[in-house]
C-alpha cells in the first residue's frame, strides 16, 4: 500500500565522479535503517529558487519502494512516500 509520509529523514549518499551523480545508499526512518538499491527514477525541478531532486528507488531486497526529495539549498532529505508493493 502506498503511504504519503512527508518527513525529514537521514540519508547516507555518495557522489560518483565517474557518473557525475549523487547516489543515496542508506535511509534511516522511524528508527529503522534501510539499505537502498539502485535509483530507478530521477528528476529535478525548481521550487522558487530551490532545486528539488527526486529519487525513486527500492531497498536492496526490493520489498519497499521509496520516493526521496533532496532540497539542494539546505541539503535536507524528505521521505515523500513509501510503498510495500501490496494493493491499496
Amino acid at each position: 500500500m502506498k503511504q504519503t509520509v512527508d518527513e525529514l529523514v537521514t540519508v547516507v549518499m555518495y557522489f560518483s565522479a565517474k557518473n557525475k551523480r549523487v547516489v543515496p545508499c542508506k535511509l534511516e526512518w522511524q528508527h529503522e535503517v534501510y539499505e537502498l538499491g539502485k535509483v530507478d527514477y530521477y528528476h529535478s525541478y525548481m521550487d522558487g529558487r530551490e532545486r528539488q531532486h527526486i529519487f525513486e528507488l527500492c531497498n536492496e531486497q526490493a520489498t519497499l519502494w521509496f520516493r526521496l526529495r533532496l532540497n539542494s539549498l539546505n541539503l535536507h532529505w524528505t521521505l515523500e512516500a513509501i510503498h510495500d508493493g501490496n494493493a491499496d
